[in-house]
């Protein structure tokens, strides 16, 4: 059973910084995220997950997560780096509250990819998005 990933874009406000800052640091090779802790539910997450990207408050873009490796620290600390295909996958805008880390999201909770020809959606206003969420409709 697949399962997601979610975690804040932290520096970026759009989505062509993510794909503007991955490109500087790893070039056409596989990205990777960084995090102090390891997923326990590795094999759902490898098993056709993605991690989801939060921009200021919204759910805009995923990437399929292609690896979960090792990465120890100049500290000796054991980290997650969390390896990521390079294209970034643009999402109908979802809002979400500031966390910290990252957390699971269930394929079912994940918001829909835009489609191919239409390659941005601009989000509705932060009052309107909450008012739909409050309702039920979003």
């Amino acid at each position: 059973m697949t399962t997601h990933l979610i975690k804040l874009c932290v520096g970026a406000e759009k989505v062509e910084d993510l794909i503007e800052w991955q490109a500087s640091r790893y070039g056409k090779g596989t990205a990777h995220h960084v995090t102090r802790m390891w997923p326990k539910r590795e094999s759902e997450i490898l098993d056709g997950g993605s991690l989801y990207w939060v921009f200021k408050g919204l759910v805009l873009a995923r990437q399929k997560v292609v690896s979960l490796d090792e990465a120890i620290g100049a500290d000796g600390i054991r980290r997650c780096a969390i390896g990521l295909d390079r294209t970034v996958i643009r999402t109908e805008a979802m809002p979400r509250r500031a966390f910290q880390g990252w957390r699971y999201l269930s394929p079912e909770d994940a918001p829909a990819d835009l489609p191919q020809d239409r390659p941005r959606e601009e989000p509705l206003p932060r009052e309107l998005m909450a008012a739909l969420t409050e309702m039920g409709l979003r």
